[in-house]
């Protein structure tokens, strides 16, 4: 197949790391069971890091990122998987150093891809993203712990980020309570589309929570995006038998904590690794994503944008101004 199709390609120079819509061959794709036509992708964080050249997430360059795909499979090499199925691809090595959904093809191996669910578009799909799935594996554990909505409030970092939005949207449809503690005061947002029912800001929380080597014990679980000293008052102010998850460390990649709140309250810290999920988490958490835990105001959450906004939108993203999800739609 020699048909060419457009992509965000990263490419270094003497000047740094290059951002360029350019033609690329579907021939020049990596080898892989399933050659998919992306309709629509979504943009993290991770994106942002490897489309500025950080090597730590893409190593080989040129590149084009995008962690995040849905589409249409064109071509099937497994049986699995059938000519015009409508697929999910997220993690694993997509976009990271296989070429991923900037792209309007990718070719994958089938063991990343997961089948487009009943009662879900692929639009919707991507709206929800690596994000939405993390916020969903979160949930999953907290769930899973026993934690109930009439357990008490579950705090949220990072609220107005991917993962924070999505979670503190799921969290509100599913009956619990949410204190979305965010850098941002965005009222409307946190409240009205996410359904927060109490903001703290950031210095707020520290002060009232990570003062002490152990603070009141004000909520049943915590979904921690940044890390940090955050998540450390997260595991100081959890309930007894509380969870906290981690999943992000835009803030810290360290924590400094007191082992109070695990031998005196039994907490658990759980880590959050949706590149490299099982694919039968995957299944079951894409499934409740696709039905129950679908956030109602999922359309206001999302930003669609064209590959022509890409480069500014993962500039906005890596400086931490971006509220929301960015939806990446590739022309038909």
């Amino acid at each position: 197949m020699t048909m060419e199709f457009d992509a965000l390609m990263i490419s270094q120079s003497d000047d740094g790391f290059l951002k360029e819509i350019n033609k690329i061959a579907v021939n020049d794709l990596p080898e892989g069971d399933l050659l998919i036509k992306v309709s629509y992708s979504s943009l993290n964080y991770k994106d942002a890091l490897s489309a500025s050249g950080n090597k730590g997430v893409t190593r080989k360059f040129p590149h084009v990122p995008g962690i995040d795909a849905a589409g249409i499979v064109i071509q099937s090499g497994k049986p699995e998987f059938k000519e015009g199925d409508e697929v999910i691809v997220t993690g694993f090595d997509l976009g990271m150093n296989t070429w991923g959904g900037f792209g309007q093809y990718i070719r994958v191996p089938a063991n990343w891809v997961v089948p487009l669910p009943d009662l879900l578009s692929l639009k919707e799909a991507m709206s929800l993203g690596t994000a939405g799935l993390t916020a969903g594996l979160s949930i999953d554990k907290i769930l899973s712990a026993g934690i109930r909505p009439e357990d008490g409030p579950v705090l949220v970092s990072g609220a107005t980020g991917g993962v924070g939005s999505m979670a503190t949207a799921i969290l509100s449809r599913l009956g619990f309570e949410v204190t979305a503690v965010s850098g941002k005061q965005e009222d409307h947002f946190l409240k009205d589309v996410l359904g927060a029912k109490q903001i703290l800001g950031r210095e707020d929380f520290l002060e009232k929570y990570n003062t002490k080597p152990l603070s009141s014990a004000d909520f049943a679980a915590g979904i921690d995006n940044v890390g940090g000293a955050i998540l450390s008052g997260m595991l100081k102010s959890v309930r007894q038998n509380g969870i906290v998850t981690s999943c992000g460390n835009v803030s810290s990649a360290e924590i400094t904590t007191s082992i109070f709140p695990f031998i005196l309250r039994g907490a658990t810290l759980a880590g959050i690794d949706s590149a490299q999920a099982e694919m039968c988490w995957r299944k079951k958490v894409w499934q409740s994503l696709a039905t129950n835990w679908k956030p109602l105001n999922l359309s206001e959450m999302v930003q669609q944008i064209t590959i022509h906004e890409l480069p500014d939108k993962l500039e906005e993203i890596l400086k931490g101004k971006a509220r929301g999800r960015y939806l990446l739609a590739h022309e038909a």
